[in-house]
């Protein structure tokens, strides 16, 4: 046999050795799902109609319940932007991963991100960071760890003609940023490398104060009478004093940056009240239906590139949110409004349509959830626990029953830090500066406006709720090295 024979013999051979783990490598990747993590900003679970809202139809979102999973009882661990952010990241609650405030985040640290681009997939975020960085000279302008591509906005970002980071570099952007995110993230996929898995993380601005829609869905809600919340009036009596000493009071902390118009002449009082909840649910709730139409925009975008098949689609918010609810806007509270998350989760083929669980899931689950679902690991570090048997209705033995919460911080709207658990049915609060406690029975108390903590009826109660909190404290590893000394509040709320 001549050289040239046993060349060509042995290229063809080489070929067939190096073709087929190729191909096999695409195609294993074509089976690992995609994963679209779409948050928005402080959008309340009760202003989504596929959760029952009085406020508002939702029938984008809506169609991730429709056609997957909604979760009826997904709490936050601590009901703030930035901790929240970074108990998504991490997997890990607030005294672990060092974000208990307002603070950057130690992107060195590891995060779901990493773990996704170590395992294989394409990793972005566009839209809202809000974590900051590690070079203090650049506070809202820190790379986001883990990513192959970001487009974040600094620090809290423009409704309007948004200033954008893209890999390091700044750019100013024309038009309204609900839009352009979602444009921004459609592009993504359509650039990602065609033989890899893509993990986005779809981050909207929106609901965000000062609530700032654009003139299309402005014009919508020009007219519209929003209905009073029950508890729109409680006066506190019987809660703890962090109620009253609060400012995030709908009649006396709205301001005119809120309302964008002064209130008519003559009104004052309950009239002034009303006028104002009534200008902030017309703009919170406009800049929601825009976020609505452009997820629309988005999951149509899926069918049409033909990848919804193999999508998993999230949608959260990063808290809750008071909506007049005890006269209240913003968060902060372990309230039911404050602390209950919206988390719908469509996966075709793996999940059944029109599902519902009402097992209790935390912020800190979705980075093992996800990973898991990925066919990663999930790090013995993270505190959360993947829920990934939840998805196909399964409740594994031994799932949690109860929550732990810690909200840290005492300066922005003088919001009492506190701590507590919640149950099923009950939920014990902590005070701990104020050493007053509130009890709620959630069975038949469901808008908490009656402390029971110190009803004779509930001492039993009482007593067990606490011995769980000190043991989740325990399991948790809560040492209260944040009560004294917190990171500086340096990146703004």
């Amino acid at each position: 046999m001549n050289r040239f024979i046993r060349f060509s013999i042995f290229a063809l051979l080489a070929a067939l050795v190096v073709l087929p783990p190729s191909a096999a490598q695409t195609q294993r990747a074509a089976k690992r799902p995609n994963i679209v993590f779409i948050m928005t900003d402080d959008h309340a679970a009760h202003a989504i109609s596929a959760y029952g809202s009085k406020l508002i139809q939702t029938p984008n979102i809506d169609r991730l319940a429709r056609e997957g999973l909604k979760f009826e009882n997904c709490f936050v661990t601590n009901s703030i932007c930035t901790p929240s952010r970074a108990a998504i990241l991490t997997g890990k609650y607030a005294h672990q991963n060092g974000v208990p405030v307002f603070n950057h985040i130690d992107n060195t640290q590891p995060m779901l991100p990493k773990y996704l681009q170590t395992a294989g997939y394409h990793t972005g975020i566009v839209g809202k960071w809000h974590l900051g960085g590690n070079d203090p000279k650049r506070p809202d302008e820190g790379k986001p760890a883990g990513f192959d591509y970001w487009n974040i906005l600094p620090g809290q970002g423009a409704y309007f003609d948004p200033v954008m980071i893209e890999n390091g570099e700044r750019k100013k952007l024309s038009g309204y940023t609900t839009d352009i995110i979602t444009d921004l993230s459609m592009n993504f996929v359509k650039n990602r490398p065609q033989d890899k898995p893509f993990f986005l993380m779809y981050h909207h601005k929106a609901p965000h104060r000062n609530w700032q829609p654009d003139e299309k869905h402005r014009k919508q809600y020009e007219n519209y009478e929003p209905p009073i919340p029950a508890t729109f009036d409680d006066d506190y009596k019987g809660k703890s004093d962090a109620a009253r000493q609060s400012t995030m009071h709908i009649d006396t902390d709205l301001t005119e940056t809120d309302t964008k118009v002064k209130p008519p002449a003559g009104l004052s009082g309950a009239e002034l009240k009303r006028w104002k909840f009534k200008r902030y649910m017309q703009d919170y709730l406009a800049c929601v239906q825009s976020v609505d139409d452009n997820i629309g925009r988005f999951l149509e975008f899926l069918d049409k590139s033909g990848l919804a098949e193999n999508t998993i689609v999230m949608y959260t918010s990063d808290q809750g949110f008071f909506l007049g609810e005890h006269n209240f806007y913003d968060k902060r509270f372990m309230y039911e409004e404050s602390l209950r998350m919206p988390f719908l989760i469509r996966w075709p083929g793996k999940i059944k349509p029109g599902s519902v669980s009402k097992d209790i899931i935390l912020n800190v689950d979705f980075a093992p959830m996800m990973l898991d679902a990925a066919g990663v690991k999930v790090p013995a570090d993270m505190q959360g626990r993947s829920f990934l048997p939840l998805l196909s209705g399964r409740t594994p033995k031994g799932w949690r029953t109860s929550m732990y919460y810690r909200y840290y911080h005492p300066g922005h709207h003088n919001v009492a830090p506190h701590y507590g658990i919640r149950t099923h049915r009950y939920k014990l609060i902590y005070f701990n500066k104020l050493n007053q406690w509130e009890l709620y029975d959630l069975l038949k108390d469901p808008i908490e406006m009656n402390n029971v903590y110190s009803d004779p009826a509930y001492q039993k109660i009482v007593a067990q709720l606490k011995k769980e909190m000190n043991r989740l404290r325990k399991e948790l590893k809560d040492e209260d090295q944040f009560t004294d000394t917190l990171p500086k509040d340096d990146v703004g709320g």
